[in-house]
């Protein structure tokens, strides 16, 4: 146990550190693209692609520039515009949202589970009308969503069901991975991300053939042969520098999980201030632990503490979509779960290469 006389800095993530672990792997991919000359939907992206989808257990991926993207783009070529509402959580990155409102659709919140941090599954319904075109799920924080609710709801009211997984890459319910468990995935691949690259960049997942055909046209210009436009397109391709580097991550995205786990396993067994409320997890290997989001009930009292002491931490989400100035003007509605939690959760360091003794550092601090 470090001497309680002694301070550690403690950054929230280190993606440099997770870097530099595999840096002679990361250099010569990223060095074999720039040789090649080839850096927009290149060989690298088409191989991606085909890793991840395999890896995810889907038959196809197509690579965007961004999570928003990847979002948007499905409900696109879908149709979903004006006049159309699309049901999401009340608690989420506003991405979730905006790529609703991109459309020109409706974003139409659900409150959350108080257990899980997700979208309540029995509160859906009440919320479906004549307008609803679909509902993203979104599997917060790297714990997947109650899906076979969801898609049994979908199914019953004609809705497609668009997987929100920027926080899940290789997180698992009963067997099946995050991007298999509807008729489309959208994942992020941001730098802090379980999955990221050194820059921006996104998926799509699916099983659906069509669908496919009509995303690869929208994300590059609306064009499946060049210069023939037969959509309204967008430039929005992930680059091969980019898919070089997601491949070699994706390697090691399990073994970094486990990682996550080992870390959370920790904090579970160590953490025992009784003004402080942990996450939820049943401790089997479904969550991944993007983030290791808990509650107090002095939260700004404890953040200052740990700030003093060296510890950085972040608020998921310190203001929820539906009390953002850009949804100013969506009808006023109560979530009583999320707006219980938003003044009380912040995150604590998670990432695979934090130490022992950075952990033990944190609970210390926490418990005093």
């Amino acid at each position: 146990m470090p001497n309680n006389n002694e301070k550690l800095m403690i950054p929230f993530t280190n993606v440099v550190n997770s870097y530099h672990k595999i840096q002679p792997e990361i250099d010569q991919a990223v060095h074999r693209v720039l040789e090649s000359g080839s850096y927009i939907l290149g060989n690298e992206v088409k191989i991606f692609e085909i890793e991840f989808a395999k890896y995810c257990g889907v038959k196809y991926c197509i690579g965007v520039n961004s999570g928003l993207d990847a979002l948007s783009l499905v409900l696109r070529a879908w149709g979903i515009g004006s006049g159309d509402e699309v049901i999401v959580p009340a608690h989420t990155f506003i991405a979730t949202w905006l790529a609703v409102s991109h459309t020109g659709a409706t974003p139409v919140p659900v409150d959350i589970d108080e257990k899980t941090y997700n979208i309540d599954p029995s509160l859906i319904e009440k919320a479906i009308t004549s307008k609803t075109k679909a509902i993203i799920p979104v599997h917060l924080y790297g714990q997947i969503a109650d899906m076979r609710t969801i898609n049994d709801i979908a199914s019953n009211n004609g809705l497609k069901v668009l997987e929100d997984a920027a926080q899940s890459h290789g997180a698992e319910l009963k067997g099946v991975k995050a991007g298999n468990f509807c008729n489309a995935a959208a994942f992020s691949f941001y730098p802090t991300k379980n999955l990221g690259a050194f820059g921006d960049g996104g998926a799509i997942t699916t099983n659906d053939e069509n669908l496919v055909n009509k995303l690869r046209s929208l994300r590059n210009y609306g064009s499946a042969k060049k210069y023939f436009h037969d959509d309204i397109g967008y430039n929005s391709r992930l680059d091969d520098i980019q898919a070089a580097v997601l491949r070699i991550k994706l390697k090691h995205l399990d073994k970094w999980n486990h990682k996550r786990r080992k870390v959370a396993k920790y904090y579970y067994e160590n953490l025992n201030n009784l003004n402080i409320e942990l996450p939820f997890w049943s401790g089997g290997n479904e969550h991944v632990f993007h983030l290791f989001v808990i509650q107090a009930n002095e939260r700004k009292e404890l953040i200052k503490r740990l700030e003093k002491n060296g510890i950085s931490t972040l608020i998921h989400y310190p203001l929820p979509p539906y009390k953002q100035p850009c949804y100013s003007n969506l009808s006023k509605q109560s979530f009583p779960n999320t707006d219980i939690l938003y003044h009380k959760i912040f995150s604590i360091p998670m990432h695979p290469y934090i130490r022992i003794r950075e952990i033990e550092y944190i609970c210390n601090i926490i418990n005093d």
